[in-house]
């Protein structure tokens, strides 16, 4: 088996292989990315479809003196099995593993450090625009997937591509989807060139019939554009100024090799349009690419593949709610950024498809989008993740200047997990609470949620909703928690835990923990992190001797920041606060980052413990 030998070989290994070699080694790629993916979780479907693309990429092209950015990122495991990593799989996405992402520091091979979608075209521009600053060689290519050509950076990149003709390879990877099935002017234009075989078969038939030299021959090639625009409606990108090869096949590697062989040798800005099936080669990932986009550990023997059950999740509950509430009332409408499903707005969009819009990889139209609804008298929802909601902040101040009823249902909120660093949805309270007219709500379980998006449809103004990753904590009634005014948990005491959202349950077993210790302690669940509770806090003065506020978010910034500077006038009351640390935050499993953070039970109640003891003597009251 070629797999087997040794990881710095396999790139000079595939330039020496033949064709039917090739074809046998991504058989064998698929494989063993079935057999990780299901062990360690990951984004299969993806990756499954460009198996021969990758193959053919290090084929043709140098790294790292060639350039390759990978759009979003998801899709680069082969990459990094040819690469020196494919001793190190079975450590994908695991805390100190390899990352499910391009990540520079991880190899030289990795040029981009990428996972939002639609930055590879501005990125490889800009490493072509350096190599002929500097008088460089090498290729830049960008691959980026019909799904995030969707999203306006890839426009501004492809203009601005076109102005300056630098020499560049951008790989269009047409798979007809994002995570969700791809929509919109643009999918329907990629669908007209998928059709347009009638012009690529009579081109080859023309070749066939008449000799090379001649001069019909050569007539028929110098009219070989104006026939093309004809018959195949390839303007869009060559009105950019790109020039435009395919559709082509891109699982055969006969027809992908000499293709980018030829994009290698122009001398200005090159699309090639490819073809690929999303999932390819597990019969399971084909029937549901939209599923085995992102997954869990499965068991790949199952007829279907089926992973662990999902449970009663925060996105369902939402959706289940939102649902409910839009049959109530007519005016409320959703809006996703090609995450449907993903946000838990399937339900809504079954019962009311005219009111449930999915724009694409577009945040930030999402939520101009939203504005438009909301001054046209709607009331609309925008359910996005924590990590992608950051890319609309422009149009979120636009949205928070004119005090406009848009709900924000941020998804994701907190550390995720195993996506890493430009996954963590911990900037997102940071990020809003600088915004005037903003409320920001955080729910500790599915009944709060369900109280809060009632509640957020009838503020007046902008408010926005946060929430984690996965199961919400089980509740013996259904019975909606209303009120968002904080709220004690528990045992008074001495000192006192203010906890966001779902870091509650992880307090309430720290105070468990201090109580035992002698430690005489009350936990809060503030509910609402905007606007300041200043009555709530102004109590907290005189009543306790201490307090500590924990957070799912960045300390920088957070919401503890704001209640230690509010509690610091008139004497004040001493604060610690405790959340993620000024940094990017690695992959790895939720519980394990926060046990590395001590941001689990134990190391919030080691901090606090050491806090209260510090300031026990502490009391100016």
């Amino acid at each position: 088996m070629f797999i087997d030998r040794e990881d710095e070989d396999l790139i000079q290994l595939i330039k020496s292989m033949s064709l039917r070699e090739l074809d046998l080694f991504a058989v064998e790629i698929r494989e063993k990315l079935i057999d990780t993916v299901s062990k360690t979780g990951g984004h299969l479907a993806s990756n499954l479809g460009v198996v021969e693309l990758t193959l053919a990429l290090h084929r043709v092209f140098d790294t790292p003196r060639d350039k390759i950015v990978w759009d979003v990122g998801h899709q680069s495991y082969v990459h990094k099995m040819l690469t020196g990593r494919l001793g190190r799989m079975d450590t994908l996405r695991q805390l100190d593993g390899i990352s499910g992402f391009p990540k520079i520091t991880e190899s030289e091979h990795d040029c981009f450090d990428s996972g939002h979608s639609s930055t590879s075209i501005s990125v490889a521009l800009g490493y072509a625009r350096a190599r002929d600053l500097q008088g460089g060689t090498g290729s830049c290519i960008a691959v980026i997937g019909d799904g995030s050509l969707t999203g306006g950076v890839a426009f501004e990149a492809l203009n601005a591509a076109g102005q300056e003709g630098t020499p560049l390879i951008v790989i269009l990877n047409d798979n007809q989807m994002a995570i969700s099935k791809s929509v919109g002017g643009m999918a329907r234009h990629l669908h007209e060139l998928r059709i347009s075989s009638r012009y690529l078969k009579f081109k080859e038939s023309v070749k066939k019939k008449l000799d090379s030299g001649s001069s019909v021959y050569r007539a028929l090639q110098s009219a070989r554009d104006t026939l093309k625009h004809l018959i195949v409606p390839t303007g869009i990108f060559e009105e950019f100024g790109l020039k435009y090869f395919g559709p082509i096949d891109g699982h055969d590697l006969s027809e992908l090799i000499p293709a980018l062989e030829a994009a290698r040798q122009m001398n200005r800005p090159v699309l090639l349009h490819v073809i690929t099936k999303k999932g390819k080669g597990y019969l399971s990932a084909e029937k549901d690419p939209e599923r085995f986009h992102g997954i869990g550990p499965f068991d790949p023997s199952s007829e279907t593949g089926r992973a662990a059950s999902g449970g009663n999740t925060y996105s369902n509950i939402f959706g289940r709610r939102l649902a409910e509430l839009a049959e109530i009332d007519p005016r409320i409408c959703a809006v996703s950024a090609a995450m449907t499903d993903s946000t838990g707005l399937g339900l809504m969009q079954e019962k009311f498809p005219s009111r449930v819009f999915d724009v694409g990889i577009a945040e930030q139209h999402a939520v101009s989008f939203a504005a438009g609804l909301a001054l046209g008298g709607q009331r609309p929802v925008v359910a996005m993740y924590s990590t992608f909601i950051q890319r609309a902040y422009d149009q979120i101040v636009d949205v928070c200047l004119q005090k406009l009823p848009v709900i924000f249902a941020i998804d994701r909120a907190g550390v995720t997990g195993r996506d890493g660093e430009t996954h963590q949805g911990v900037f997102d309270i940071a990020i809003l609470s600088a915004l005037p007219n903003m409320t920001i709500f955080a729910p500790r379980d599915g009944k709060e949620l369900c109280g809060m998006l009632e509640q957020a449809l009838r503020i007046d103004g902008p408010c926005a909703i946060r929430y984690p990753r996965g199961n919400a904590p089980a509740e013996e009634d259904d019975v909606i928690t209303a009120g968002t005014a904080a709220e004690l948990i528990g045992p008074d005491g001495e000192f006192a835990i203010l906890s966001a959202g779902s870091m509650t349950a992880v307090c309430a077993e720290a105070a468990g923990l201090l109580r035992a210790r002698g430690v005489s302690c009350a936990v809060y669940d503030l509910r609402t992190l905007k606007p300041l509770q200043r009555h709530f806090l102004d109590g907290l003065r005189g009543r306790y001797k201490a307090a500590v506020v924990c957070e799912d978010g960045s300390i920088a910034g957070g919401a503890g920041q704001a209640i230690a500077a509010y509690l610091a006038e008139d004497g004040g009351l001493p604060v610690l606060c405790l959340g993620w640390p000024d940094r990017f935050i690695e992959h790895g499993g939720v519980d394990e980052l926060r046990k590395r953070y001590s941001l689990d039970g134990e190391g919030i109640a080691a901090q606090a413990e050491a806090f209260f003891e510090e300031k026990a003597r502490y009391n100016p009251y």
